[in-house]
């Protein structure tokens, strides 16, 4: 029997991040040196975890990185407060804010607070409102990943079926909207979705990001369907898995992603490709040359 293509994420981010690397030392060359404020309140063990390996990444393609780090006891006046100075930082071009934030501080008030201009993670309402309207802006660097992976694949999306599982505002709905983009019909499911197979059978791309394992079974797969698993979960014996049941699925799908090593690296590739492209932004505006 034959089995699903493994799309290579990490070959792809590594492809993705030798571009940013050279867009970069194109800046650097003309003086203009990237740069990403990373900003991390407590000591949550998995966000520093992302905090470290976004450090290392920007090292690596030439950004400019600072990381700032609070108690988790920081007022949420104080972080707004140095949020605005970042935002008035000509040296800074990108601000991210690791989530999740301790429940006394609003993580919508702190993404609304950075500047739309260096909202590189695309978590913003002005960010979000020119996804829907087609303008340009910064996208959402999962989903915008998931599309480079699909991409990736050589599928012409116009007119193609795709179901997305999940509907958050970081992920399920800016993959939606990306791929009505790209000119594919989207249905968009969620826990209450009835009989979730029957739309995830018709598919020609599946797209799981609901954060819970075997969402996905191979008995709910087009033979042939393009299988996207966002979802980074532990099974009983602790090991990382997807929303997707890899080794059902990779028996009836035509091409999938593996977990790790899928949309993973994506992310972070495309939160430096958000950077280098603000700081473009940054000195095309100030009619300098890049």
């Amino acid at each position: 029997m034959t089995t699903a293509a493994r799309i290579d994420g990490t070959a792809i981010a590594r492809e993705v991040r030798a571009e940013v690397a050279r867009r970069a030392a194109r800046l650097a060359a003309g003086g203009h040196v990237p740069g990403l404020a990373v900003i991390l309140v407590g000591d949550d063990p998995a966000s520093q975890v992302y905090v470290r390996n976004k450090i290392k990444a920007c090292a690596e393609a030439g950004i400019r990185s600072i990381q700032e780090t609070y108690a988790d006891d920081l007022a949420e006046a104080e972080l707004l407060g140095r949020i605005a100075a970042l935002n008035a930082d000509d040296a800074v071009h990108g601000i991210l804010v690791q989530m999740p934030l301790p429940p006394h501080i609003s993580a919508q008030r702190v993404i609304e607070a950075i500047d739309a201009s260096k909202d590189v993670d695309g978590y913003s309402v002005e960010s979000a409102g020119r996804l829907v309207a087609g303008l340009p802006g910064f996208k959402p660097c999962t989903p915008w990943g998931c599309m480079t992976l699909i991409e990736s694949t050589g599928i012409a999306l116009r007119g193609k079926h795709a179901v997305v599982i999940g509907r958050s505002n970081t992920v399920g709905k800016p993959m939606a909207l990306m791929l009505l983009r790209a000119d594919a019909t989207v249905t968009v499911c969620h826990s209450r979705t009835p009989d979730l197979g029957a739309h995830t059978r018709q598919a020609d791309v599946v797209v799981a990001a609901v954060g819970r394992a075997n969402t996905l079974t191979a008995d709910m797969v087009k033979p042939g369907a393009i299988v996207i698993d966002v979802g980074m979960n532990r099974n009983a014996a602790g090991k990382l898995c997807g929303d997707v049941d890899f080794a059902g699925v990779v028996q009836v799908a035509g091409a999938i992603t593996p977990v790790p090593g899928g949309v993973g690296p994506m992310t972070i590739a495309m939160l430096l490709s958000n950077t280098v492209d603000a700081a473009e932004r940054a000195f095309a505006a100030k009619g300098l040359s890049c």
